[in-house]
C-alpha cells in the first residue's frame, strides 16, 4: 500500500484525513510512526508558508508524499493576530488557558459588533516528485466575552457561532466537523487531490 504522512503528532488530527486517503489506496501515518523526525522551526509569516516549510522538510527527510497544516485564529479588530502565532501567543509554552485569556484581555471593551475573527487552516502537499501545492479554509465567527462549553481545544471555547449560537466548544464533533475551518480545508483538499496523485503516480 502507498503511504502519506500526516506532518503530525497529534492521532486525532491524523484520524481526518485517514477515511480520504483509504479509499484512494493510501495508508496515513504520522510522525509517530518515524523515529528521529526533524523539529521543523516555522519561520513563515503566513500560514501558507508555515504549512509549506513543514511539509516539505518531512518530505525531503522521508522521501514520501506529505501533507502538512498550520492554523490559527485571526481576530479583525487585533489587526490579524493572533494569526500564526495563535498557538504560542501568551508565551512559548503553548498555554491554550492563557492565550485565550490574552485574547479576551486585549479585546476589553470592543463591542460585539466589532468582534468579528476566523479560524483559518492552510494544508500543504508536498512530494520530492513534484511542486508542492496549498489549499485553505476559514470558519467566520465572533469572539465571546467569556469561555463557554467543555468540547475543543485552543480558541474553541471563545470563538462563538452565530448559525450556531454556540461556541465551536459547545458543538458536538460532528456539528464541529461539518462547519470547521480543517473540514473546509479538507473539502478544498479534495478537490486537488486525484490531479496530485495522478501525477505522484506517474499517471498524469
Amino acid at each position: 500500500m502507498k503511504t502519506v504522512i500526516i506532518a503530525t503528532k497529534n492521532k486525532g488530527k491524523a484520524k481526518e484525513f485517514e477515511s480520504l486517503f483509504h479509499s484512494k489506496g493510501y495508508a496515513v501515518k504520522t510522525l509517530l510512526d518515524f523515529e528521529g523526525s526533524p523539529d521543523v522551526e516555522e519561520t513563515g509569516t503566513t500560514f501558507e508558508e508555515n504549512a509549506i516549510l513543514k511539509a516539505e522538510a518531512i518530505s525531503r527527510e522521508f522521501g514520501k508524499f506529505v501533507i502538512a497544516d498550520d492554523s490559527g485564529l485571526i481576530v479583525d479588530a487585533l489587526d490579524g493576530s493572533p494569526g500564526v502565532y495563535s498557538a504560542r501567543y501568551a508565551g512559548e509554552d503553548k498555554n491554550d488557558a492563557a492565550n485565550t485569556e490574552k485574547v479576551l484581555l486585549e479585546l476589553k471593551g470592543i463591542p460585539e459588533e466589532e468582534r468579528t475573527a476566523r479560524f483559518y487552516c492552510a494544508l500543504a502537499l508536498s512530494s520530492p516528485n513534484q511542486k508542492t501545492i496549498t489549499v485553505s479554509g476559514t470558519a467566520e465567527g465572533m469572539i465571546a466575552k467569556e469561555p463557554k462549553g467543555e468540547n475543543g481545544f485552543g480558541y474553541d471555547p471563545v470563538f462563538y457561532v452565530k448559525e450556531k449560537g454556540k461556541t465551536m466548544a459547545e458543538l458536538q464533533q460532528h456539528e464541529k466537523n461539518s462547519i470547521s475551518h480543517r473540514a473546509k480545508a479538507l473539502q478544498a483538499l479534495e478537490e486537488q487531490l486525484d490531479k496530485f496523485l495522478q501525477r505522484e503516480e506517474g499517471k498524469a
